[in-house]
């Protein structure tokens, strides 16, 4: 599709990423403003991820070592799987960072920001919250349909498991970080009131964590919104009182004109000038409170 995205189409295509409309009720909707059902399937199309061609660090990177790895989740699933990368050549322990995806599961964009983490210096650690159901499907619709069948609980234990067991991980120094996006986002400041050993979350357009909770944030935070997201942006104004009145080290950061995802450089959401700043401060913090 080389035509603009329609701006009717940005909150539709958040309904239909969260689960609150289904694809016959995009391709529905869409065809009203996109001049039919042909051109409601060109613009999901075109608004659909592009794995291949966002692709910064390849699987094979000769600078990384890469495996899967498994950590134990008692409170969750049992156990919980994912991706482990680090610098190939890097000697003695490293600072790990916890990776946690979107709401579609530990697919190849998140590996590959995986990959990014780990270029920078750190023990990087995706885990796959779809482990349970078989981990993610390989197809975005497929994990959608299976994402909506997780037991939310568990799953955020296993995150959290996760995050636990970067902190004695054998390759790892015991200073850690979490960075999460959307659904991640949100898990990044869960883990925050989770587990008071965090150095650091870096939350990308997620939602509050429980407000209860907040007070148990010992980590230093550093937020990244949307200025178009106004969904997420509508549960800001509650945390941040929460996060002043604990005390909790913060910084926010909102950046004009963009969209939900705008990190997220495999759809047409993606904002390079934003995702470079988000990327380069969070990154600056990183150094900051893992060196």
């Amino acid at each position: 599709m080389t035509q603009p995205i329609p701006p009717q189409a940005w909150p539709l295509f958040d309904r239909y990423v969260h689960g609150d409309l289904s694809r016959r009720g995009f391709l529905d909707q869409a065809a009203v403003f996109a001049g039919g059902p042909a051109g409601a399937a060109a613009l999901l199309a075109a608004l659909s991820p592009n794995f291949a061609a966002a692709q910064q660090v390849k699987p094979d990177d000769a600078r990384l070592a890469t495996r899967r790895h498994a950590f134990p989740s008692p409170d969750g699933n049992g156990q919980v799987q994912g991706y482990m990368v680090k610098p190939f050549n890097a000697t003695g322990k490293l600072p790990a960072v916890l990776v946690v995806h979107e709401n579609r599961g530990l697919n190849p964009h998140i590996e590959d920001i995986t990959r990014r983490v780990a270029l920078a210096g750190y023990v990087a650690y995706a885990p796959d919250a779809l482990t349970p159901l078989g981990g993610y499907p390989g197809h975005e619709d497929d994990a959608r349909a299976l994402f909506a069948k997780l037991d939310v609980a568990k799953a955020r234990a296993d995150i959290v498991a996760s995050a636990r067991g970067l902190l004695t991980l054998a390759d790892a120094n015991g200073k850690l970080g979490v960075v999460g996006f959307c659904w991640g986002g949100q898990l990044s400041s869960h883990v925050a009131t989770q587990v008071p050993e965090l150095a650091v979350a870096v939350p990308f357009y997620g939602g509050a964590p429980a407000l209860e909770d907040v007070p148990r944030i010992k980590a230093r935070l550093q937020l990244h919104y949307a200025a178009n997201d106004e969904r997420v942006n509508a549960s800001w104004p509650a945390y941040e009182a929460a996060l002043k009145a604990a005390g909790v080290r913060y910084e926010q950061f909102s950046y004009p004109g963009t969209q939900h995802g705008f990190n997220n450089d495999t759809t047409p959401r993606y904002d390079a000038a934003a995702a470079q700043l988000a990327w380069e401060r969070t990154l600056a913090v990183f150094k900051a409170a893992l060196s």
